[in-house]
Order: C-alpha cells, then structure tokens, then sequence
C-alpha cells in the first residue's frame, strides 16, 4: 500500500493484523484508546511471540484529550534485589540466552493495569478476551515468526518447555498453521479473572518463579511482589514547529530528540529527498546522539542523566558544526533487540503510543514452568564493569532500547509513530519525522520510502549502514565516498525494523501507515 489508510473517528495501528483488528473491535464495543491499546498489546504478546510477551517490559505514551497533557508510564522492571555483579564471578559478560539473562522482573503486565485504572472504559477481562481467544484456539502463524525460529532453530531445540511450544514435535510450523499456545491462555485467562496481583504476587506469580528457580533463576517471589512501575512526564524538543514527546531516561528516547536538534541546524527540507546528503545528515546526527547516550544512560535512581544539557540547542549547534558534508564518523552503538510497537486514536481524541520487548527475539529463551510466559532477557544489557554507567547492581532498571513517541503542534496532538528495531529505532523515528514534516509525507508513505540502520543488529558488531536496495545506486556510491561503509540489503528489509505511524491532519482526519516489513495493518473508521 503506498498511501495512508484515512479514518473520520479512529485509527488503530499495529505490526500484526489480528492485533490491530482485536483493537479496533475494543472500539467498536466502546471501549476507549486506553482500552484499546491494552487489547493490542495482550494480543501481541501472543501473535508476535517472538518479540514480545507478558514476561517482557513495555513504555506507554498517553494522552487524554480532556487534559491536553502527554503522560508516560514506565513499564520496565528492575534486576533482582539479590542479583549483582558478583553472581557472575569469574564471567566477562551477563549471557544473552539462558536463565541466567533472565535477571529483571517483567513489567507488562502491570503496565495494563496501570493505564486501564488510570483511563479505561472496560474492565481488564474484557480487554483481554481476543488475547486469550487467539492463545486459547490459535492463530494463522506468521512468516515473520516461522523466519524467527527458523533463525533461532539450534538454541530453541534445545531449550526444554519452550521448544515444546514454538517447535512442537520438533518441527517449525509452517506459516498458515494455527498455533496454539494454551498455558498462555491459561495464565492471560488468570490475570482476566484475578487482576494484575496475581502476576505479581499470586498463584501465577508463584508459578512463574518456581518455573525459573527449577531452572536456576536468581530472580524470587519478593522481586516480583515488590514490582511497580511509575507514571513520567515525558521530555520534548522542539522541531521546525512541532514539539517532539519522547519517555525519559531509562529508555534512549533522547537520543531520537537530540538527533533532531542537530538536524535542525541544516534545513533538511530544503534537501531533495533520498539524497545522498540527506541519508549523511540523518546518519551522522544519530551517530552523534548515540555517542552521548552511551556516556550516560542507564536508570536515573543511580546516575544523574544530564539532559537539559543533552537537549540544549547550542549543544545541538556545537555538535552539528563537528558532522562534516564529505566523511563519516566512526563510532560504535551496543547491541539491538527485536520489539513491537503500535498505536491508537480514538474518536474523543484520546492516544496512546507504546512499545514492548522481550529484547531479543525469543528474550531469553526461558519458559517459566508450564505458564506459557517466556523471560525477556533485557538483563543481558547490563555491564560487569563496576565503571559503567549501566553495571548491573541490586534493584536497577537497565538501559532501554524502547522509545514511543508523539508530536504536538501549536499544543495539539499531530503524529503518533514508533517502530521496532533496537539501535534502528531513533534511527529509524527520525526517518519517519523529518519526512512527515520536512517533505509532506503521509505516514504510509514516510514508512515506505528506503530505510537505512547504522551500527550493530545484535549479535553482530558492525559499522556498516545497511541501505535497502531501492536506494538509487549512485546515491549509494556516493554515501561509500564519504567513508560510509554501505551494505545494500534487501528491498524492504525486516533488520529495519517494523513502525507505525498515525497523523491527525488539520481536517481532524487520521491518516494510519503500517509497515510492510511485518505483518501489521492499519484499521481506521
């Protein structure tokens, strides 16, 4: 699809079609945004298995339109109050797979709670009901989770309780298959019936730990009794006459905020579009907010996180005099993840735009006991060295990769985008941004358009700039003149990520864009 799906009242967008159907029937039952967002996200975390789960961490930008405010929830969960970094003694590194990267309390779950207390319609059992229909009866499995498993086969088969479920008689299921997942059902159907607290220090709570401590898990039943997550002001920068809304440290959403403060010292609209120049721009102005990030992010209870200086515009000029027209800087990002993200517009008005992660495909791989629930393993991306700013201490939320956002204009609601992706997400936001309000796009189109990513997709260190192979070659050539080390990769490729985007035009229209790099879709009414 080359142009925006339009609605007159509401928009849901998501990476997966079941899951924004399931949203928009919320809607139809008149349920809110909130409500809404709530069922997508449940029903992500079991169409998109591989990349997100009740046992992953989720970022929620909200707002209502009778307050006019932006407001953030923090849904990430913090490492056990008995982890730390001598519980890896004699190791270099935290392991990416394995119960021993399974060191952070998942945080979804009480951020449903969270923002369906706050501003919901409808009950928690209501929202969840398409969720544990599709665990409980199956689902069409997708191409993307069939190419997942087949990615991740050899660790997968060999890990008990979960190879059971995403490989079942030792096979990988071909796409079109339905897919049951019926512990999940069964654990979703208990959070429906008993509320957010048995998650947390409940039946399911003590299933889900004696599952990980038969495993040797360091996690315990008072982490997860004492989890809460906590509503954020979000932080903003303004951007040629937009006010960009990003969540606060712990999540790197700085990072899409000072890439365009850097930005804006160039013009970027007077540029053609898909230039050569363009692509350097935008690169080497990300490359610069991610060497600022990687001095300073991490949980901001145990590191002072200087962001008025971060955002400050004269920092901005200083570092958009140092990008030079003709070479690429080298610098190196840390390692990516695989994500979801989606959003929802209402017909009142009201939004929200948020992000969920297991971190890797498949998190840890760790399936806790017999609930269906895999752990995120974002406990991977703590460091060892007690000199970092990210070294894994008792109780700390780690670095995160997630980063929802929104746009306002002249104090009103204008764009709701987000994307997949890991390192690729400010990479890719900024992408998105500047063609929406430099170049006029619609967000079908802004999505569309070739991407690039710069830097590391986990588990592999690079300093490529992976460019989808519809960038004109000569555009490429010249990007390789400049110093840019350049992969053409494929034409719309997954390692870009997968974002949606929903604009309010000035007829009060919503113009929805799903990327066709997934499976998603955008529903409007």
């Amino acid at each position: 699809m080359n142009r925006a799906i339009i609605g007159t009242k509401r928009m849901v967008v998501s990476p997966h079609y079941l899951a924004s159907g399931a949203g928009n029937k919320i809607l139809e039952r008149g349920g809110n945004a909130f409500d809404a967002a709530v069922a997508v996200s449940s029903c992500l975390a079991v169409v998109y298995p591989h990349m997100t789960g009740l046992g992953g961490d989720s970022f929620w930008l909200t707002y209502h339109k009778s307050e006019s405010a932006i407001r953030g929830y923090n849904g990430s969960g913090r490492s056990g109050y008995g982890v730390s970094r001598d519980s890896f003694a004699g190791e270099e590194k935290i392991p990416f797979r394995g119960v021993k990267s399974a060191l952070t309390v998942p945080g979804m779950v009480d951020g449903w709670d969270a923002v369906l207390k706050q501003y919901g319609r409808l009950s928690l059992k209501e929202v969840l009901e398409p969720a544990i229909e599709y665990a409980e009866k199956g689902f069409p499995i997708s191409q993307n989770q069939v190419a997942y498993t087949q990615k991740n086969w050899n660790w997968i088969s060999e890990m008990p309780g979960t190879s059971d479920i995403y490989t079942p008689g030792g096979k990988i299921p071909a796409a079109g298959e339905r897919f049951v997942q019926k512990h999940l059902a069964q654990s979703l159907r208990a959070i429906a019936d008993q509320g957010r607290d048995t998650f947390y220090r409940g039946e399911l709570a003590e299933k889900i730990v004696k599952g990980l401590k038969e495993q040797g898990s360091l996690l315990t039943s008072e982490d997860f009794a004492s989890h809460r997550g906590n509503w954020t002001d979000p932080i903003s920068s303004s951007y040629n006459g937009y006010e960009i809304h990003q969540m606060p440290p712990n999540s790197q959403g700085f990072v899409g905020l000072m890439a365009l403060n850097i930005l804006e010292n160039f013009r970027i609209g007077e540029l053609e579009h898909g230039s050569a120049e363009y692509y350097h721009l935008l690169v080497e102005s990300l490359k610069a907010g991610f060497r600022e990030r990687n001095e300073v992010l991490t949980d901001p209870e145990f590191y002072d996180i200087p962001l008025d200086s971060l955002l400050d515009k004269t920092f901005a000029a200083e570092m958009a005099a140092g990008i030079q027209s003709d070479a690429a800087a080298v610098t190196s990002p840390p390692v990516g993840s695989d994500t979801a993200y989606a959003a929802v517009v209402d017909e009142e008005g009201n939004a929200v735009s948020f992000i969920q992660s297991l971190y890797f495909e498949f998190g840890s791989g760790v399936t806790a006991g017999e609930t269906g629930i895999i752990l995120q393993n974002r406990g991977s991306f703590f460091s060892l060295d007690p000199e970092h700013v990210n070294t894994l201490e008792p109780g700390k939320r780690s670095f995160h990769t997630l980063m929802p956002a929104m746009a306002t204009k002249d104090g009103e609601l204008k764009i709701i985008y987000g994307t997949q992706g890991g390192e690729g997400q400010p990479q890719t936001q900024t992408a998105i941004i500047t063609r929406m309000i430099d170049f006029g796009m619609d967000p079908q189109q802004a999505i569309n358009e070739p991407r690039f990513v710069w830097g590391r997709t986990w588990g592999e260190a690079s300093e490529a700039l992976k460019v989808e192979g519809r960038i004109d070659p000569d555009v490429a050539e010249a990007l390789r003149k400049n110093g840019h080390l350049v992969e053409v990769v494929e034409e719309f490729d997954g390692i870009m990520g997968h974002a949606q985007a929903i604009k309010i035009t000035d007829e009060g229209f919503l113009e929805g864009g799903a990327d066709p790099r997934g499976d998603g879709a955008a529903i409007g009414y």
